[in-house]
């Protein structure tokens, strides 16, 4: 854990809300001053002509087209239940543009030249203002649509940053009308229940003056992507480090186990830890810092949080307790635990976006978020219904930012499971999307070889054995360990009873949408088209698994009580969190590829990486030493005819194949044979960007913040200019002071999360960086009426978290920030458990609800003296009101800023400042408290079994005497 640093007062949080006015004459000016900006990366670039009008006859709802592949292919009639009701919300609907064929064709021809190191064009990446400059759509164009969706009724929200999509809202009923198609919910039957969602019930039309300019319409179904990770119930049936379960040698891989069989240790050991790059991880859920603080503890890895970048406009940050959380935390953990050096960026979507992680991915390239973009998210070609996210991959090429994903977890039948999709479909072969762009890289999955049990059972050959006096041992694997294809079909079988999937094995196969790119053509088979993966790693669930931790306790063992509250244990049981899947192989690639970026120079990234690692496979002598090429096995559907329509699938081969692409890597020899970088971006200084500012703003009053840039060295001051973004606004350039400052001021109308971006251009000294930050701002309140307070009672297990809705209910035209109390007379209660409740804002008439959560975990909520590394989220009650009060006095006070903390919003500068700092910072100006127990004894232990009655008190930030109370009551079992 690194200690504060003199950045200290860079890295406070602050709150903020915005008047979001979008204004396409302004968009117009600003476009002009960006493409005109002068930047390093870009500095060989062609001139480029802004984009020529397109739009000639009048936009008019008399003459429609229809969209083809807007109807979603799980929106069917078997599952309808009818339509949506017509006043429903509905936030960041999308209409995307196309290009023009010489936009396309001038696209294409830079990508080409980008990668060339013969072109004067070599690496010479393009931000985000230039390429929308050069590729975007004309200023008349963009107004015309605006206009129109303005007459619809719509609140036009922001244009994107490319200039090929504007986010715009309004109510299913104006969707209805100007799209020419209802919107229906649907009671979808899947293998684990039934699912509610909803969808246009036939394809959207559009004026057809716009039919030859828009692409397609997002976010107005609720189908999201799913995660690749695979989760056992079973966890001590799985290999990776070594335990002693009462004789018993069970191994599970860990990071130290990954740098061993992988190669990775002599990188290190040469200093190369992916310092000066930044990995983006996307993701659909919120997240707890302590889990992933947790995981480094137990790897022995120290290193800095990630910085969080909520999707703007995509709602609030919510922690999703179904798995998302899960995938997050694991994607996190594991590509930090790989690139120990590297900037960690976390780019996810709140609790209203319905694209997911599909938006995140989008908002990282159109931001320019991370030179490495890694996803564990997709979904089978068949079920995309031909949307896809070319446009946005082949922008993040030519901006140097290398996109990788997990190629699926079904094996050669990547839809199956698919909600609402067929029993032909589900079994068809399919592989999975984004991994099978071409602009993208597959990553495989593979497993520990069954031709020899001794590579799992002969600790003096493979692992380090275990002992009753060293029952742990975080790094057990001595060697590379012989691998196969990832293929766990027939182990999975037995969980399908309790919700899990027969399907266990790599994705992989030949593409229905993209036909074979030039770098696959020597080496996959003569199909004509893009095949998947393009490389394989360590994928095992059970053959060994790999360890994380998580407070997602959908995704824990039978038994288990917590996650690495010892260790990678559960104090309690004894059961470390285990799972397996491609979403562990992509984020260590991830990583990896951050080691090669640093040794090779590649400090501005290297784009679409494809054609270089096919190059350097397609020679035998480094194919032998830099790859490890997987013969045995295959990924054919093995789960029986139950499930499969015949064992379908790719076996191995020589060489490239369709189960394990071009094998697993040895990273030290991979690096050393990468290509050094000619280009652009050598020797450039890391820097970072922070925003500080008010945390607490007044709501209709001036308020600003300062942007800082500061270079990792300490020793240089960046120059050039910053691209500030508050929520989906149009980004303003600014350009920083003398010393590397720039102070913003701003005027903030509306209550509720907002998302802060600054984007530092870099100079020819100073690498690019950007830093983001979320806030809660405050509603303003009326200082009239009233409102009551209801929280539904809790039933929990003993050691769990169990959570209460509590519901504010407004009267006599109330509307404000309700802060909350808790007390209780049981000192139990007091010592023992964590309450994490946020503020709740009234903003008009209807009811407002949040979450109040309660840790019971006594181990999570015990004070040290440092901040705690349990699993409780972090209250967020603001203000002075008091923490869960006992009959002995108050629970420890932890200070929280409302809404920053839950998720760990400390942006990009929590890299320098841990979570102990910016508390007790926090605490001595008095903005938050946590109400956590701190017992004082020696002896820690969870809250007796039983029923327990507590108080809630709600009172409004600004007028005291408005104030409500209610209780209810906690049931620990």
């Amino acid at each position: 854990m690194k200690t504060p640093t003199k950045k200290l007062a860079q890295r406070l949080q602050h709150t903020l809300s915005h008047p979001l006015s979008f204004s396409l004459p302004l968009l117009a000016a600003l476009a002009v001053l960006a493409a005109g900006a002068s930047n390093v990366q870009a500095a060989g670039q062609q001139a480029a002509s802004s984009p020529a009008a397109r739009i000639g006859a009048e936009v008019s709802s008399s003459q429609m087209t229809a969209l083809p592949a807007t109807k979603h292919p799980a929106a069917l009639a078997q599952y309808d239940t009818g339509r949506l009701a017509s006043g429903t919300k509905l936030q960041g609907i999308s209409i995307y543009f196309s290009r023009t064929q010489s936009q396309e064709a001038d696209l294409k021809t830079l990508m080409a030249a980008q990668q060339n190191p013969a072109s004067p064009l070599y690496h010479q990446w393009l931000t985000p203002d230039q390429f929308a400059s050069r590729f975007g759509m004309a200023d008349a164009d963009l107004a015309k649509v605006q206009s129109w969706l303005e007459q619809q009724g719509f609140s036009v929200d922001s244009v994107g940053r490319s200039r090929n999509m504007i986010r715009f809202s309004g109510t299913a009923g104006q969707v209805e009308s100007a799209f020419g198609a209802e919107l229906h919910t649907y009671s979808v039957k899947t293998s684990k229940g039934v699912e509610s969602h909803f969808a246009p019930s036939t394809a959207l039309s559009v004026p057809s003056a716009l039919a030859s300019v828009v692409e397609t319409v997002r976010n107005l179904d609720d189908f999201r992507p799913r995660s690749h990770v695979v989760v056992s119930k079973n966890a001590r049936t799985k290999p990776n480090f070594t335990l002693d379960f009462q004789g018993t040698q069970n191994v599970f891989f860990a990071p130290g186990d990954i740098a061993t069989v992988y190669d990775l240790n002599k990188e290190y050991q040469a200093g190369y830890m992916g310092t000066g790059q930044t990995i983006a991880i996307v993701g659909q859920s919120a997240i707890i810092n302590s889990d992933l603080e947790a995981f480094w503890s137990a790897a022995g890895i120290t290193r800095e949080d990630p910085a969080p970048f909520l999707v703007a406009g995509s709602g609030t940050p919510t922690v999703q307790a179904d798995g998302d959380e899960t995938e997050s935390d694991l994607d996190l953990e594991w590509s930090g635990a790989i690139a120990k050096g590297a900037n960690i960026d976390f780019v996810y979507t709140g609790n209203n976006s319905n694209f997911g992680a599909f938006d995140s991915i989008q908002y990282a390239i159109d931001n320019k978020i991370g030179t490495i973009i890694s996803s564990s998210y997709g979904d089978c070609e068949t079920d995309l219904g031909g949307q896809t996210l070319e446009s946005s991959f082949e922008q993040a090429a030519t901006q140097g930012q290398t996109v990788m994903s997990a190629a699926g977890d079904d094996g050669s039948t990547d839809c199956f499971g698919i909600t609402g999709l067929s029993a032909t479909q589900q079994e068809a072969l399919a592989v999975d999307y984004p991994g099978s762009s071409p602009n993208v890289t597959a990553v495989g999955g593979t497993e520990i070889s069954q031709a020899n049990s001794a590579y799992l059972t002969a600790p003096s050959a493979y692992w380090l054995a275990a002992s009753s006096t060293t029952p742990t041992i975080t790094t057990s694997a001595l060697q590379y360990i012989p691998e196969q294809a990832w293929n766990e079909d027939a182990t999975c079988l037995q969980f399908v009873n309790e919700g899990g999937s027969p399907l266990c094995s790599g994705g992989g196969g030949a593409s229905a949408l993209f036909t074979k790119p030039s770098y696959q053509t020597a080496l996959t088979p003569a199909d004509g088209k893009r095949d998947v993966p393009d490389l394989a790693l360590n994928a095992a669930i059970y053959n060994p698994g790999y360890l994380f931790c998580t407070s997602d306790q959908t995704d824990w063992s039978q038994g288990q009580l917590a996650s690495c509250n010892s260790g990678f244990l559960d104090a309690s049981s004894d059961d470390p969190t285990v799972a397996g899947g491609t979403s562990f192989a992509t984020p260590i690639f991830a990583g990896m590829l951050a080691l090669i970026n640093q040794q090779q120079g590649y400090t501005t990234g290297q784009g679409v990486i494809n054609s270089t690692l096919y190059s350097l496979a397609a020679n035998s002598g480094t194919y032998a030493s830099a790859f490890h090429d997987i013969t045995t096995g295959n990924n054919d559907c093995l789960a029986g005819s139950s499930f499969c329509n015949g064992a379908i699938g790719f076996s191995t081969a020589a060489g490239y194949d369709q189960a394990t692409g071009l094998g697993s890597v040895d990273l030290f020899n991979l690096a050393a044979s990468w290509p050094v970088n000619t280009g652009t971006g050598v020797g450039l200084l890391d820097t970072e960007t922070a925003i500080t500012g008010n945390t607490a703003p007044a709501v209709n009053a001036s308020d600003s913040f300062t942007i800082s840039v500061t270079s990792d060295s300490g020793s240089t001051v960046p120059t050039g200019t910053v691209a500030i973004t508050v929520d989906t606004g149009a980004a303003v350039t600014e350009t920083l002071a003398s010393n590397g400052t720039y102070v913003y001021a701003v005027t903030f109308t509306t209550a509720g999360t907002h998302t802060i971006l600054a984007a530092y251009s870099g100079d020819a000294t100073h690498a690019p960086s950007t830093g983001s930050v979320t806030v809660t701002a405050a509603g303003a309140s009326s200082g009239t009426g009233t409102f009551t307070v209801a929280a539904t009672n809790i039933t929990v297990a003993q050691g769990s978290v169990g959570s209460s809705t509590v519901t504010v209910t407004p009267a006599g035209g109330y509307t404000g920030t309700v802060q909350f109390s808790l007390s209780t007379t049981s000192t139990d209660l007091e010592d023992d458990t964590c309450p994490n409740l946020n503020n709740i804002v009234v903003s008009g008439t209807a009811a407002a609800t949040g979450t109040l959560t309660i840790d019971t975990n006594a181990v999570n909520c015990a004070t040290t003296g440092e901040s705690r590394k349990g699993h409780s989220k972090y209250i967020h009650i603001a203000g002075m009101g008091a923490g869960l009060t006992g009959r002995s006095g108050p629970i420890t006070a932890i200070a929280v800023f409302a809404g920053l903390l839950l998720a760990g919003f400390l942006g990009r500068y929590s890299r320098k400042l841990r979570v102990l700092a910016g508390v007790i910072l926090l605490a001595t100006i008095g903005m938050a408290f946590t109400g956590c127990g701190g017992n004082n004894s020696n002896t820690i232990s969870n809250a007796p079994k039983g029923t327990y009655t507590l108080t809630l008190t709600g009172t409004d930030a600004t007028t005291s005497s408005i104030t409500a109370t209610t209780t209810f009551t906690l049931t620990i079992q």
